[in-house]
């Protein structure tokens, strides 16, 4: 019985939008997604069982997804931030599955997306220096078909990995 009644209410939660301990709890757990049920509930104000229930229907409803770290890449060894531009001619299936598959080969290609603009696609890459780069630049140009491929160094992370604004 205890089954079908939490069964009820996540399926009831993921009907409705969430409320403020909802996104209090999303907020507290991107600062720290290794928080123990406890010190989640007392930052949130809820007891422990009502905020387990929340998190249990935050996660069926696919709001809460994998719980990952955030690891420094200059302490890593991964010093060089390139974002780089891609343009193309060819926009067939085909050629989108084959790009798709290039890039998501390479482990340094941290984000990659579709964009409006000048460009056709952005990916950027996270790597030990420039010629690690040069290294991942020539296996990219060499598994596709491209049109016109512009790197841009970052200098300085001013403001990165920010949490969502829930």
């Amino acid at each position: 019985m205890v089954v079908f009644a939490e069964y009820v209410v996540i399926r009831s939660f993921m009907s409705r939008k969430p409320d403020e301990f909802d996104r209090s709890i999303l907020r507290a757990l991107q600062k720290n997604a290794g928080l123990s049920q406890r010190e989640l509930a007392d930052i949130v104000g809820l007891s422990q069982n009502a905020c387990w229930r929340r998190l249990n229907a935050l996660r069926a409803s696919g709001l809460v997804g994998n719980q990952t770290l955030r690891l420094d890449p200059a302490r890593l060894g991964l010093g060089l931030t390139v974002f780089v531009m891609v343009r193309t001619r060819n926009h067939s299936r085909e050629w989108l599955e084959r790009f798709h598959k290039a890039v998501t080969a390479i482990p340094n290609v941290i984000d990659f997306y579709r964009i409006a603009g000048d460009y056709d696609y952005m990916l950027k890459i996270i790597t030990q220096d420039m010629e690690s780069f040069d290294t991942i630049y020539r296996t990219l140009i060499s598994r596709v078909d491209l049109d016109t491929v512009t790197s841009y160094m970052a200098m300085e992370a001013i403001s990165a990995n920010r949490d969502l604004p829930v």
